[in-house]
């Protein structure tokens, strides 16, 4: 099933190394933007303090999670650091089929699934940090994984980063504030496309070109 520009909501998919404040971001959007929702995905990994099911993720074990997969539920699913990842499919379809704007959470694998099956209606931002020692920073002053698993996903971020030309945008979180501003910006700009506010004002443009209107 794929997506049209004039039909659908705004689909935005937003995917950073971890550690990159991609989640914060996402949040400081949806508190200044009402009209744009997170899809909550299904995922494996365990859940961290302060998380709760049905709200940060849909909390599943493998073999459900399989058994989805096998069902064809998922619109892109991934394995990151050895936890399994994935978005509704019909969930995701029903929002943007009633014109909602929704925000995908997701890694560079699942982003480039996404982009295959709505590939007129996605905006794909890419999170970038200002550097990999401040990186390495953030993902320890979290306080909630082992040195060895902070490793890992250090050593990944390079990997994950090679792919930034796979995406639309790309906001470098330097300055948090600025970083935000910009996330908005590329919304907004997304919504003034041609094709959505043709179809958002198809009304008026007639109007406007009908020489007999309103005469």
């Amino acid at each position: 099933m794929t997506g049209t520009a004039d039909s659908a909501g705004l689909l935005l998919v937003v995917a950073a190394p971890s550690g990159a404040g991609k989640t914060s971001l996402v949040r400081a959007l949806l508190e200044t933007d009402p009209k744009v929702r997170v899809a909550v995905s299904h995922t494996t990994r365990p859940i961290r303090p302060g998380e709760a099911d049905g709200v940060n993720y849909h909390f599943v074990d493998l073999p459900d999670f399989e058994r989805l997969i096998a069902e064809d539920a998922f619109v892109e699913h991934a394995e990151v650091f050895g936890n399994r990842y994935g978005t509704s499919k019909a969930a995701l379809a029903s929002s943007l089929a009633g014109g909602q704007d929704v925000v995908l959470e997701i890694d560079w694998q699942g982003a480039r699934q996404v982009r295959t099956a709505f590939p007129d209606t996605v905006a794909s931002i890419f999170i970038l940090p200002p550097s990999l020692a401040t990186l390495k920073q953030r993902l320890t002053g979290r306080g909630q994984d082992a040195p060895a698993v902070i490793e890992a996903r250090m050593a990944k971020a390079v990997a994950e980063i090679s792919h930034y030309a796979d995406f639309d945008y790309l906001v470098v979180n330097d300055d948090f504030d600025t970083a935000a501003a910009e996330l908005a910006s590329i919304v907004r700009a997304e919504r003034l496309r041609r094709p959505r506010q043709g179809a958002r004002h198809e009304a008026l443009l007639n109007s406007l070109l009908n020489a007999n209107a309103g005469a």
